[in-house]
């Protein structure tokens, strides 16, 4: 059925407008935006919200109206700052060395209890598993769930665990399924904590780049730690994940997936792309499809492509209330620019995926054939 209208009022130093919306249509109206609202698309608009230049009561929606409108011709400038982007991006290599733990210092140590107020018990930073789920922590579980019984995991199996996060896999894992694992992060903070919600367990946490991961494993599994590593080091991820592999092993691979900084992607994606890497996620790039798939022409067998990036909508919007519930408990170590800021990240991304211009897969690949058949888990 249909979700009620919600109507919303936006603010701004030029006025007021209201409008109202049914579930995301192709035909839903444009927003008119009133004078004093920049217009220079998401990159100038979300800067604007964080200096408090304008207000909505639905961000969410107002941000996916935003998102739907044509793509419009881009400025000199414009086509100046995507450019250095990219540039970036493919010659400058901002991820190696001291630069992969640039994301861990700038994002993933802002502090725990951030984050534990935002998230679930489970400290799961990724999306949610929903179509039997009735809150967040059941979505998690649901999602921790599928990826083991996609990756056929037994007693006594090892895991590497790159990009562990605050070690909610291996705990999962280790817990549910008798398997041990080793978990890396570039985070001070996450590695600190994992440590000690995995303690009694079969864990390993280590505190370093996934580059020198060394040993051979029976499963790999890598939740959404690959928007981090870069556009240039795709291969190196790739061929450190089948160097550590043990043949007929599977590697499951959970990805935010979009096809910017193309000449066909869409002009308010790469302009969103641009500020959420100034202001959230540092040096990040959002893998293509045909980059998620190139590894299969020399390295891994492609088991299963699994989309199901509506339920990252639902798991932002309940990170965004806990959030903001959260605010007075958690305010007095951050400004109010940041919480403005961290308003416009989790609105606009749930926007980005109620409208579709971004992805969530998870893709099984294996070393080679493996022993049994590998039937679709859902």
């Amino acid at each position: 059925m249909p979700s009620p209208i919600r109507p919303s009022t936006l603010n701004s130093p030029g006025g007021s407008i209201n409008f109202q919306r049914t579930p995301p249509r192709i035909s839903d109206p444009l927003v008119v935006v009133p004078p004093g609202l920049p217009t220079g698309g998401p990159l100038e608009i979300g800067e604007a919200y964080v200096r408090g230049e304008w207000t909505c009561e639905h961000l969410d929606e107002f941000m996916a109206h935003i998102f739907r409108e044509p793509v419009k011709k881009r400025t000199s400038f414009e086509r100046f700052a995507l450019l250095s982007h990219v540039v970036k991006e493919k010659l400058l290599n901002p991820q190696r060395g001291k630069g992969a733990y640039h994301v861990g210092d700038f994002h993933y140590n802002l502090g725990n209890p951030l984050f534990e107020k935002m998230l679930d018990r489970t400290m799961s930073y990724t999306c949610g598993y929903w179509p039997h789920a009735s809150n967040l922590l059941s979505a998690q579980n649901a999602k921790l769930d599928l990826i083991c019984r996609k990756l056929r995991l037994e007693p006594g199996m090892t895991v590497a665990d790159i990009g562990c996060g605050w070690g909610n896999f291996a705990r999962f894992a280790a817990t549910n399924y008798g398997v041990s694992v080793v978990g890396v992060t570039v985070s001070t903070e996450q590695a600190n904590f994992a440590r000690e919600f995995c303690q009694g367990l079969p864990v390993t946490i280590l505190l370093q780049d996934y580059r020198s991961l060394e040993g051979q494993f029976d499963r790999v599994v890598s939740i959404e730690m690959i928007e981090a590593v870069g556009k240039k080091n795709l291969p190196v991820y790739f061929e450190t994940v089948h160097r550590i592999l043990r043949d007929g092993g599977l590697f499951a691979l959970e990805v935010i997936s979009a096809e910017s900084y193309s000449r066909n992607s869409n002009w308010n994606l790469d302009q969103y792309i641009l500020w959420l890497v100034k202001y959230i996620f540092p040096n990040g790039y959002l893998p293509s499809i045909k980059e998620l798939a190139s590894p299969c022409s020399e390295l891994f067998l492609l088991q299963d492509w699994h989309s199901f990036g509506e339920d990252y909508d639902k798991t932002l919007m309940a990170w965004a209330s806990n959030f903001r519930h959260a605010w007075p408990e958690i305010s007095h170590g951050y400004d109010e620019s940041f919480k403005r800021r961290w308003e416009f990240y989790l609105y606009s991304c749930a926007a980005l995926f109620r409208v579709h211009l971004v992805h969530l897969y998870q893709i099984l690949y294996s070393k080679g054939p493996t022993a049994d058949r590998l039937y679709p888990v859902r």
